[in-house]
């Protein structure tokens, strides 16, 4: 009676923290329709964009090293690192095979004209709809772990939500597409994160797989993607956001974690 008890119990409680995925998940994936809905009603200075690519940058470092990677190695063993080095280098190979022409802060140049700028925004779109669903990938698989793990991703991931949804808004407009296919993309981004976390829940016995996969995109979207973008323009308000990044994580951990 005691086992069937404990569990009922332990199903609860993943049944509790899938559902904070999923609803998690959806906001994270309106994180993507408010940054391109800002970009089409308003005009932005290319900073504010920056402060957010900064402080995302800092905040998903630390939560890669500091929370995926060791729980993944805790939960794989050595081979765990493997999966890390996968996800790392799938984004790679995403990103110089089927999108080579994205790049963050570049979104508000005017893409090439005619069937060539197609092309270019829909690598793009491709590109960061990727993104997205290992996004998702994340969120549910750090719920599947604990609470806390699942938290911290969301809001690693929710941080850079908004620059992918203003540069996908963003590069449809400098192409000359309206106003709704631009949102229309940037919805895209947000089904894409939410197919994420819909695919991770269901396969559930391939948490050990899923949770080292993501803290290799993780990894690589900070370092590669964001942190670049930061250092193109020396600025040091910029470099104290990447530091209060990783500091407000470590903040976190020492006052909320148990």
């Amino acid at each position: 009676m005691n086992v069937c008890a404990t569990e009922n119990v332990i199903d609860h409680e993943l049944a509790t923290r899938t559902g904070l995925a999923a609803g998690l998940g959806l906001v994270a994936a309106g994180g993507n329709v408010l940054g391109g809905y800002l970009v089409i009603y308003k005009s932005w200075s290319r900073k504010y964009l920056q402060y957010f690519l900064a402080l995302g940058a800092g905040y998903m470092l630390g939560v890669a090293m500091v929370d995926i990677i060791p729980e993944s190695i805790r939960l794989s063993g050595e081979s765990a690192m493997f999966y890390v080095l996968v996800g790392f280098f799938l984004v790679h190979l995403f990103e110089h095979t089927i999108a080579p022409h994205f790049h963050f802060g570049d979104e508000t140049e005017c893409p090439e004209a005619g069937h060539h700028g197609h092309e270019v925004r829909a690598s793009v779109l491709l590109g960061l709809a990727i993104h997205t669903f290992f996004d998702g990938v994340a969120i549910a698989a750090g719920f599947l772990v604990s609470t806390w793990l699942g938290a911290v991703i969301f809001v690693a991931v929710f941080l850079h939500k908004l620059p992918e949804g203003f540069t996908v808004a963003s590069i449809m407009l400098a192409g000359g597409r309206g106003r709704r296919e631009a949102i229309l993309a940037a919805g895209l981004l947000g089904g894409s994160t939410l197919a994420g976390v819909l695919l991770t829940s269901a396969l559930q016995g391939q948490l050990k797989y899923a949770l080292p996969l993501s803290g290799g995109v993780t990894l690589y979207v900070a370092a590669t993607d964001l942190l670049p973008e930061v250092n193109r323009e020396p600025n040091w308000r910029l470099a104290l956001l990447v530091f209060g990044g990783v500091l407000s994580l470590l903040i976190m951990r020492h006052f909320v974690q148990v």
